[in-house]
């Protein structure tokens, strides 16, 4: 087995798992206000048309991490498969899930997990939560003893509203007068969408900060994937919040941004074309893309990825481990 071309490091990827962001909010594709100024100022691909597996976390996680995907959804049999984290694990790539949200929804049983769900003594807590920055803290000491490939997943506490003026700090107070109550019905419809984009803002923080932290690794080639895990409705038809059955869910709910950044180390071990991947992220997408692009990027051979899922599918050439 020939992991990676001579002379090629180790690979560290991180999954970076949003909370409640929406497409439409989401400076990259376009949006009037610029929510991801940082993003937009590093040599990131965004996906423009993405689509969720679900319009809640309970659905979406596991979807996303599983080899079936939305298509033919079946709860019972996403749920008693292998997650993309256990196919990692068996290839012989190291994991760990750290969470900032409410678990892994069964993604990461039995495998290395950190939760930051109970607010520490830290300027980055309150009483009740802290912001997501707070699982860069060590992340790299956490995986600094691994001699081989590493996938650490990140989910966030993100845009989780209602109470959304929670999720960023006053330097990322762009945008006002935003709503400062959890109860949406006592502010203007515009109040709670500058807090949101506000939130929003504070997410491109935490990517661009974690990229920056990514691009410093000497000792691994590096790379990043951002996706959030369900949208939400601010308003449209007066409808807020998201969790609606996926049939009748607006686009508001299931349309969400997707990012990927890749160190020059990855790209070359993986031989990796990005005006490629630039050229098939115009193209649809889904959550469904996740577990094989994965599967495909950390070099894993194995019958369940299925090549027409995976992103990079033609932007690349490399060996890899096989199961």
């Amino acid at each position: 087995m020939t992991p990676h071309p001579p002379g090629a490091k180790p690979h560290f990827l991180v999954i970076v798992v949003g909370e409640t962001v929406r497409a439409q909010n989401w400076g990259l594709n376009g949006y009037g206000r610029q929510t991801t100024p940082q993003l937009a100022a590093l040599d990131v691909v965004n996906f423009s048309d993405v689509t969720a597996c679900g319009s809640n976390t309970e659905v979406s996680v596991p979807c996303m991490f599983s080899a079936y995907g939305r298509r033919d959804y079946d709860r019972d049999k996403i749920k008693g498969s292998e997650s993309l984290l256990h196919v990692l694990e068996r290839a012989g790539v190291r994991t760990l899930w750290r969470d900032n949200q409410t678990g892994c929804k069964g993604v990461c049983s039995d495998l290395a997990f950190e939760s930051y769900r109970v607010p520490a003594k830290d300027v980055l807590c309150d009483d009740q939560a802290c912001r997501d920055e707070i699982m860069l803290q060590g992340l790299h000491d956490s995986i600094e003893d691994n001699p081989g490939d590493v996938v650490v997943v990140l989910h966030q506490l993100g845009n989780h509203g209602p109470s959304y003026f929670k999720r960023y700090p006053e330097d990322l107070t762009k945008f006002t007068p935003d709503c400062r109550n959890a109860d949406l019905g006592k502010c203007t419809r515009g109040e709670i969408v500058n807090a949101y984009d506000n939130a929003v803002l504070a997410t491109d923080d935490f990517l661009a900060k974690t990229i920056r932290m990514l691009e410093q690794d000497k000792s691994h080639d590096t790379g990043l994937i951002y996706v959030s895990d369900h949208g939400e409705s601010l308003g449209e038809a007066n409808v807020y919040l998201h969790g609606l059955p996926y049939a009748i869910a607006p686009d508001t709910q299931i349309k969400v941004p997707m990012v990927m950044w890749m160190s020059d180390g990855m790209k070359s071990s993986n031989n990796l074309d990005l005006q490629c991947v630039r050229d098939r992220s115009k193209q649809p997408a889904s959550h469904d893309n996740l577990f094989h692009s994965v599967l495909g990027l950390m070099q894993v051979r194995t019958t369940v990825l299925d090549e027409s899922l995976n992103l990079f599918s033609g932007c690349t050439s490399n060996a890899g481990h096989s199961l």
